[in-house]
């Protein structure tokens, strides 16, 4: 996988916790930039966190489905694209959410649950996993770092728009994944 490929792979799973961050930004007044950080770290950590718990559970299976991966690869990313685009749809205001602590955690795995698909993904493709999962932790703790301080002005600009194009960038992804394996068949 290249840079390219895994910041666009990154950019994609934050996408949801972005569109959450949004609406955080637009209900939270006082202590912006304090409740910005509590928020990307929750959402990052889990998308560097979920990624490896797939991660794992995949490299059980690999002997199981090792001629199959690339459409295993193909069909992970595709659904998660799919979902996205179709998450893309729903309300932001749907998304909103409290900044206690239990809320947030149960923001962060439910954010996060695409993250583990891909893991899986990443397992059957034998991608190096550190160096991937830190860049997809980062990548959204910035993401939502800026989407929370932007939230009035992006969320109701662009917020359906940039969710559904993540999707679309997963399942390019996927789509290369699988046209490239076939291609050395």
């Amino acid at each position: 996988m290249t840079g390219l490929e895994l910041f666009l792979i990154a950019l994609s799973l934050s996408l949801d916790a972005l569109a959450v961050s949004i609406a955080g930004g637009l209900a939270v007044r006082e202590g912006r930039s304090r409740a910005a950080l509590k928020v990307a770290l929750y959402f990052g950590v889990f998308q560097a966190l979920m990624p490896v718990l797939g991660w794992l559970a995949g490299a059980g299976l690999k002997g199981l489905i090792e001629d199959v991966d690339h459409w295993a690869a193909f069909g992970l990313l595709a659904f998660v694209g799919l979902r996205m685009i179709r998450e893309s749809f729903r309300e932001l205001k749907e998304k909103s959410f409290a900044l206690d602590a239990g809320t947030l955690l149960v923001l962060a795995v439910a954010t996060s649950l695409d993250a583990l698909a891909v893991g899986l993904s990443f397992a059957l493709l034998q991608v190096r996993l550190l160096p991937t999962v830190l860049v997809i932790g980062g990548v959204t703790c910035l993401v939502c770092f800026a989407g929370f301080l932007g939230g009035g002005r992006l969320g109701a600009r662009f917020g359906p728009r940039v969710e559904a194009a993540g999707g679309l960038i997963l399942i390019g992804i996927g789509l290369k994944i699988l046209l490239s394996h076939l291609a050395v068949q």
